[in-house]
């Protein structure tokens, strides 16, 4: 839609069709062409470790309210990645991370989401639950409430994080193959 468009309070006339030099059906506006792009959401986020124990946080909100995650959340604007998962572990877990590595790149698309998960340290050990939070806590890798878990994603974080976690370079991990 142009600015005049705009100014003038026009509606958007969309339609459906594959703009030129594309190969996907988009919206698209047959008033000014303007192409309405639909892309996948980033997730953001760690594993979080401190002293042989892994930070879950547990989600007071929807979807998956009361069960155990990973501080992650969506990528704002003008974060980088690494950025988007110190923010998301304060936000959610009160917690100062460092970042050390990159541990997983995971495609959803039944969701249309894209998760990049990383490893990070506590620094401080301190944590105490935000408001996306019930409560937070450092679990023994024996004490993880698998059965509890909020989404595939963090099983397969916590999985591939007990791959490597002695490990100072590893290859980045991708979305397990669909049973």
């Amino acid at each position: 839609m142009t600015s005049t468009e705009r100014e003038l309070g026009l509606p958007p006339n969309f339609a459906k069709a594959v703009p030129d030099g594309d190969t996907f059906i988009r919206d698209v506006c047959e008033t000014c062409g303007f192409i309405a792009y639909q892309n996948p959401k980033v997730v953001v986020g760690a594993v979080v470790h401190h002293e042989g124990r892994v930070l879950l946080c547990r989600r007071a909100i929807e979807p998956r309210a009361g069960l155990w995650t990973v501080p992650a959340g969506y990528l704002e604007l003008g974060e980088t990645i690494a950025e988007g998962a110190v923010r998301e572990a304060q936000e959610e877990a009160g917690a100062a991370i460092v970042i050390e590595n990159v541990l997983a790149i995971y495609t959803i698309p039944h969701v249309a989401q894209v998760h990049i998960m990383h490893v990070a340290r506590l620094d401080p050990p301190q944590v105490h639950a935000g408001p996306e939070s019930l409560e937070v806590k450092l679990f023994e890798w024996g004490q993880l409430p698998w059965s509890e878990l909020a989404f595939p994603s963090v099983r397969w974080a916590l999985t591939h994080f007990k791959m490597v976690q002695d490990q100072e370079t590893f290859p980045v991990f991708t979305s397990p193959s669909p049973d």
